[in-house]
């Protein structure tokens, strides 16, 4: 839990303050002295008397009430000093800089937990250990420089490292970009990312508050909490970007089924984040470009105007915007010819809208003014720099005025960081906030345009629970039979394909006769059918089913065989995959053989909505064929998109379902129906 004076002290204890600023608890004191801060301060040292000009204590029991106490003491100490402060000199706050507790092993880990038994039962916040600390408007309770400039609606800032707080800082910082609170959570002992991000929920002010959250993860604890809290932040205004670092995914264990092949724990994050409205960054510059693109107004559209004083640059720029669906949109027309009159000759208007390298602050004004006012255009960039030969005051203060004034978006792109540094450090310091490189920074843009938030409540389609609950209860662990998965299908009302298992030739006669010619047969227990010669297709009459039957079974592992219609249509697939903490991870793409020749596959977070099964399969790369092309009967989207929120209903009903695998559907304009499926069950893995 986060406190009141964890975040606005009122009095602040350094224990283990020293005169060394090349130790945590000399340079914190440093820091709160410097930044002014305006509570009392106390240190704690055996030592000496005084430290860096504040009273110090011997020991934590000499001390008067602490509203907060910032440890810089062995870890073995730590416990028996925090259940002191905690319970004879009324401290709620801990923030622990302290390494050694369980990155460092068992024993550690038993100081850890102590910790955490100590300020639960008092009812204090605990940041840490092994932190750099908490930054907010009212303290610098962090032993790291440089301290960024402070702003209530500037950024706010949660890590779980902290030396990747100091790089995302000084990134930052180059930027102009402020800062609102910095939040060092260390070994997150009982405060961690999210914990932190709801409590910025949950105190949040639209207009008050600082609408840009950072989040740098290098564990998701509590998924769920930071899907509700980051969709709550997104609903009242706030925007949030975030690194989760450790995405590889040679660490997954091989899986039995399609979909298990398919998943991975970082399919995971993307889709939390993607559901969350998170946009995921993959390092700390492009994390702090992204902050700072958000500091800006949103855009209504897509659509862009370049202004330029040097081609090269431009072309870049829109060529990364094109590649990322931006639009850079041709100018044109009477409006676009009067503003090139007042250009000078060799300048173009068609966007990018480039003014020669001799273009003058004035000039930059009159582009500015017809984008704003003439121009279909939803957003503006301005590149300028200097070769060195003048200086360009002129023209970022006339790019200052019109970034406060216009209401469409203007980002600086500023990239003479040597030319014109005091220039830009004037820019900067008047509020500015711009951009030293032009592929970074639309790169960033477009992660921003693109990021669509659907964070409206999601309905799913109605499914019979009872039956399902009634299936799951009464199966043991492992792939289910076909009649259960039969069952389950059924009672998710997801359309399948009619069909029957035969365990002798006799029974497979007389199914064959009721399902009627032609059929697919398939044999029953291995997992993946068509590798071991277990599926033959367009069975026509009676000898052949006969033949294939007697050598279908004598495949191993073998138990019956299973007959269904022969239909047609373009093969699709939608799977399922619990993966741990978050939830069931529903995939969907083209089915058969190209599952996982192809993998073309997209993944959302159950539950899905209507919005984002249809964002799966318009955004699959053979969305063509799901269309319909070159005389190719299509698919009905609406039945495919439908079929996929009831197997995310059916796994909402029973997270028992560890995998399941609907490869393939067969879907045309008419109808999407199953033809193969396997379910596995794992109850003892929730």
């Amino acid at each position: 839990m986060i406190n009141k004076e964890l975040i606005s002290p009122k009095s602040i204890v350094i224990v283990g303050g020293s005169e060394s600023f090349q130790k945590p608890g000399g340079n914190v004191l440093r820091n709160l002295i410097e930044t002014k801060y305006s509570g009392k301060l106390y240190v704690v040292n055996p030592k000496a008397t005084s430290v860096q000009g504040i009273k110090c204590y011997p020991s934590v029991s000499d001390l008067p009430q602490v509203d907060l106490a910032v440890l810089a003491i062995p870890a073995h100490l730590c416990p028996d000093v925090t259940d002191i402060l905690c319970n004879k000199k009324n401290c709620r706050a801990i923030i622990v800089f302290s390494a050694g507790f369980h990155e460092d092993g068992p024993q550690g880990a038993l100081l850890e937990e102590k910790l955490v038994e100590i300020t639960n039962n008092a009812g204090a916040s605990l940041i840490g250990p092994n932190c750099i600390g908490v930054l907010t408007p009212d303290y610098s309770g962090v032993f790291i420089k440089p301290i960024p400039q402070l702003d209530p609606m500037g950024v706010d800032l949660i890590s779980g490292s902290g030396a990747t707080i100091v790089f995302i800082l000084e990134a930052s910082m180059q930027l102009g970009l402020k800062f609102s609170s910095v939040f060092s959570v260390g070994n997150s002992a009982q405060i961690g990312v999210e914990e932190v991000l709801e409590y910025l929920d949950n105190s949040y002010i639209p207009g008050k508050s600082s609408p840009v959250k950072l989040l740098y993860i290098e564990s998701i604890n509590d998924p769920q909490k930071l899907l509700k809290h980051s969709r709550s932040l997104i609903k009242k205004g706030a925007r949030i970007a975030a690194i989760k670092a450790g995405y590889s995914s040679a660490g997954s264990g091989a899986a039995s089924s399609h979909t298990g092949a398919l998943a991975s724990p970082d399919k995971a994050v993307n889709a939390l984040f993607h559901k969350a409205g998170i946009i995921r960054c993959y390092g700390r510059n492009e994390l702090a470009t992204v902050a700072s693109v958000l500091t800006y107004p949103t855009p209504k559209g897509k659509k862009v105007a370049i202004i330029t004083h040097a081609g090269g640059p431009a072309v870049m720029l829109t060529d990364v915007l094109s590649a990322n669906k931006i639009d850079v949109p041709e100018i044109k027309g009477e409006k676009a010819n009067q503003l090139l009159e007042k250009l000078f000759p060799g300048s173009s208007v068609s966007n990018p809208i480039d003014f020669l390298a001799t273009g003058t602050a004035e000039q930059l004004g009159h582009i500015i003014d017809a984008c704003e006012n003439n121009f279909d255009v939803d957003a503006m960039v301005v590149i300028f720099g200097s070769p060195g030969l003048t200086t360009v005051f002129d023209v970022y203060e006339v790019l200052e005025q019109k970034i406060k004034s216009c209401k469409k978006p203007i980002y600086p792109v500023l990239p003479s960081v040597v030319n014109v540094a005091e220039e830009i450090a004037l820019f900067q310091k008047n509020g500015g906030i711009s951009f030293p490189e032009e592929t970074i920074f639309g790169t960033a843009l477009a992660k921003v345009l693109n990021n669509i938030s659907d964070v409206q409540e999601i309905e799913l389609p109605p499914v019979d629970k009872e039956l399902i609950r009634s299936v799951i209860d009464n199966s043991e662990d492992g792939y289910l039979a076909p009649t259960e998965v039969q069952k389950l299908l059924d009672a998710a009302g997801i359309n399948r394909a009619k069909e029957a298992v035969a365990q002798t030739v006799s029974q497979a006669q007389k199914m064959a006769k009721e399902i009627g010619f032609p059929l697919v047969m398939k044999v029953v227990g291995p997992v993946h059918k068509s590798d071991v010669g277990g599926v033959v297709l367009d069975v026509t009459e009676m000898e052949t089913l006969v033949v294939e039957f007697n050598r279908m079974m004598k495949i191993p592992e073998t138990t019956s065989i299973l007959l269904q219609p022969m239909l047609s249509g373009t093969q699709l697939f939608i799977g399922a995959k619990k993966e741990d903490k978050f939830g069931h991870l529903i995939m969907c793409g083209l089915g058969g053989i190209f599952v996982e020749a192809i993998k073309d596959i997209n993944s959302a977070l159950s539950p899905v909505s209507k919005k984002e099964a249809t964002s799966m399969i318009k955004t699959l790369r053979g969305y063509k064929l799901i269309e319909g092309t070159r005389g190719q009967e299509g698919v009905n989207e609406f039945l495919f998109v439908n079929s996929i929120q009831r197997v995310s209903a059916l796994c909402n009903a029973a997270p028992e379902i560890f995998e399941m695998d609907l490869n393939p559907l067969l879907g045309n304009s008419k109808q999407v129906i199953a033809v193969d499926a396997r379910i596995r069950i794992v109850k003892n893995h929730l």
